[in-house]
């Protein structure tokens, strides 16, 4: 039997870079930039050998490239949210994103 699909929202494969901030145990700031493997408005999944720990805060600053769009002033985006690790396993980890976000131009 086939899985069941949970999700309410559609997710894109798309490859963004992006720069994930978290405090360590030690409250020391920690950051690492990874590539989203696939992302919806609701959250992303990164593949990493080593993920964070489930229920750890993190600030994202995903990087949105649009050179191609001739009309559009800023060819690069960030767009920054807050999220947390609601799962991990062996390819990596999935992170919720919080419903407040920013865009701004780079």
């Amino acid at each position: 039997m086939g899985r069941i699909e949970k999700r309410k929202m559609e997710r894109f494969n798309l490859k963004l870079p992006t720069k994930l901030s978290w405090a360590g145990k030690d409250k020391e700031h920690k950051s690492i930039e990874l590539m989203t493997s696939n992302i919806c408005s609701g959250g992303a999944f990164f593949k990493t050998n080593k993920p964070l720990t489930v229920g750890t805060d993190v600030k994202l600053a995903v990087i949105l490239t649009l050179g191609k769009f001739k009309i559009v002033k800023h060819k690069i985006l960030y767009i920054d949210v807050l999220g947390s690790v609601i799962r991990t396993d062996q390819q990596g980890m999935a992170i919720r994103f919080d419903r407040k976000y920013r865009i701004s131009p780079h």
